[in-house]
């Protein structure tokens, strides 16, 4: 679409793809950071664009965040979505296999597997659904496809940090460029990271608060152009300048833009 919309000059935004990075500093309340990241992570079977894919949690609260996390995605419910659960099927048996290959791919780069990774059976009239386990990775090399690629799937990665140079270094490093969440108590870090992030959208302590009138988009391979109030409309807007000169002693007048 790009391609084709550029060879023939013409204007278009272009929403794509993410690898949204989660971070939860030293300071963060583990209880909400935890209740937000499961949402965050496994809404809709993890395919949002939004979702969060990649986490960083601070050495010094890794293994408590770990324990609370696991403990909670080792309880969500996959099957029919008519009844009591929290996860359905993915899109498809394609996109189920690709999931699935990408987690055995991240094994064979060195990461471990803390939950899921595998096929879920389907029950009743969801017999032979394709349901993907909510899983969850870490020990994963930062070289590998898993840390740079979406799955667009139930799948994350926990990753460890201790400096902030490291991290940015890391979250940057993607190249997507959608949305991310940081978790702290300090504001003015926050506000600090928020900036230094390539990303379009930055929560601090929160995940998909959305207001329509604010600009939405991405960074890098994350899209082009942004949605939403009046940053929707001057993306397609062709400003004009009209310059009129009218000599009276020396004098110009009226210049101003439409």
């Amino acid at each position: 679409i790009g391609g084709i919309c550029g060879g023939l000059l013409k204007k278009h935004t272009l929403e794509l793809g993410g690898k949204n990075p989660f971070v939860v500093f030293a300071d963060a309340d583990l209880e909400q950071a935890v209740d937000v990241a499961v949402a965050a992570s496994f809404r809709n079977q993890g395919q949002i664009c939004l979702s969060a894919s990649r986490f960083f949690i601070h050495d010094s609260c890794y293994a408590s965040f770990r324990k609370r996390f696991l403990a909670r995605v080792e309880k969500l419910r996959v099957g029919d979505p008519l009844e009591d659960v929290d996860l359905g099927a993915v899109v498809s048996q394609t996109h189920q296999e690709k999931i699935l290959k990408m987690v055995e791919s991240a094994k064979l780069e060195g990461a471990q597997c803390a939950t899921g990774g595998h096929a879920i059976q389907g029950e009743g009239r969801c017999r032979g659904g394709y349901f993907v386990a909510p899983t969850v990775l870490e020990e994963v090399p930062f070289s590998a496809a898993i840390q740079h690629e979406e799955v667009f799937g139930p799948v994350v990665v926990l990753n460890r940090f201790k400096e902030e140079g490291e991290l940015m270094t890391e979250i940057n490093r993607s190249p997507y460029g959608l949305a991310s969440v940081l978790f702290t108590q300090d504001l003015a870090r926050a506000r600090k990271i928020s900036r230094q992030i390539e990303s379009g959208i930055v929560w601090i302590n929160g995940w998909m608060v959305r207001d329509l009138r604010t600009p939405f988009g991405g960074m890098k391979e994350s899209g082009i152009g942004r949605e939403g109030g009046q940053d929707a409309l001057a993306f397609f807007k062709e400003p004009k300048t009209i310059c009129s000169v009218f000599s009276y002693r020396g004098v110009m007048t009226e210049i101003h833009t439409d």
